[in-house]
């Protein structure tokens, strides 16, 4: 069975894709931009949109086993070390970082995880 999770953003039925899909007992969050003036704020943005997310899945960032992180620019992101620790540090997943172009240069930084579902 597949259950898709919609967060309501216009982008969703422009692009054609959801804010998750839980399936096989896996949650898979796609990438997430968050709204704020700086990395920081948009990190915890994001986090947030991310949480409801997998709380609407059945998961929470204990279940998180992988994480991607997106930047335009790869010096912003050591300001946000400290709010991801406090995030995942209690049950660190696999990352990755990469910097790389987003959809609009207003965002400073994209989140995408995939979390199994707790038993």
């Amino acid at each position: 069975m597949i259950k898709r999770i919609s967060s309501g953003g216009e982008f969703e039925a422009k692009l054609g894709y959801c804010r998750a899909v839980v399936a096989g007992g896996w949650v898979h969050v796609a990438g997430t931009v968050g709204q704020g003036n700086d990395v920081v704020e948009q990190c915890r943005s994001a986090l947030t949109i991310i949480e409801k997310a997998l709380a609407e899945a059945g998961a929470g960032f204990a279940d998180v086993v992988r994480v991607t992180y997106m930047l335009p620019d790869k010096a912003e992101f050591e300001s946000c070390w400290p709010i991801l620790s406090e995030t995942f540090g209690a049950n660190p997943p696999a990352a990755t970082m990469i910097e790389c172009g987003l959809i609009d240069p207003k965002y400073r930084i994209e989140i995408e995880v995939a979390a199994y579902l707790p038993e």
